[in-house]
């Protein structure tokens, strides 16, 4: 099955499910905000990066700028950062995209297409 995080207000995450319903393909939607990723869910998709901490972080959120972490995340532990996303979803870019051969953040729809119907 396919999770998917996401905020009501984000343009980004309609559009996402939208797409989702309109490709037929089931998912399981999540607050956010009330209930962020695990922390194995949050290292599953940090894997999908490489590592790269920064693809997981919302970094045009508010959040995000209030707390410096433009400056602190380069040289921030890895369970640093993950707590941070565990503890504040405001953090975690979104939609956040789980399933059993891809996941992925934010929305771009080829990626998705490509993603997802090949699983």
């Amino acid at each position: 099955m396919i999770k998917v995080y996401t905020y009501k207000n984000c343009g980004t995450c309609k559009k996402a499910t939208k797409w989702l319903t309109s490709q037929d393909i089931p998912f399981d939607e999540h607050p956010i905000r009330e209930t962020p990723p695990s922390k194995q869910e949050l290292e599953t998709m940090l894997d999908s990066y490489e590592g790269d901490l920064r693809k997981l972080f919302n970094t045009s959120g508010m959040d995000y700028r209030a707390l410096g972490l433009k400056d602190k995340l380069p040289s921030m532990a890895k369970k640093e950062a993950l707590q941070l996303l565990i503890q504040n979803g405001n953090l975690v870019k979104r939609p956040f995209l789980l399933s059993e051969s891809f996941n992925t953040v934010g929305f771009k729809e080829a990626n998705w297409a490509a993603g997802l119907t090949t699983s």
